[in-house]
């Protein structure tokens, strides 16, 4: 019973939150329209597609080294 009710005042105090947060960010209830959130999204994605393209640079610049070491130590 009383974890039910610690889970319920915290989803109340996210509301509380989130609402406060538009509020600051969006300017007045009447003024603004419904926006999801999804900046975590967007920044961990753009993240997640930097590593990548910097694995792929990485790998194309060892393979380079190697194709070369290779070409050069068999002259």
């Amino acid at each position: 019973m009383a974890d039910e009710t610690d889970a319920v005042l915290l989803e109340a105090v996210r509301t509380h939150r989130s609402r406060l947060r538009g509020a600051f960010l969006l300017g007045e209830l009447a003024e603004r329209r419904a926006v999801h959130d999804n900046v975590k999204r967007v920044v961990g994605s753009l993240v997640l597609a930097a590593v990548v393209c910097a694995g792929c640079v990485g790998t194309s610049l060892v393979l380079h080294a190697l194709a070369t070491q290779q070409t050069g130590a068999g002259r």
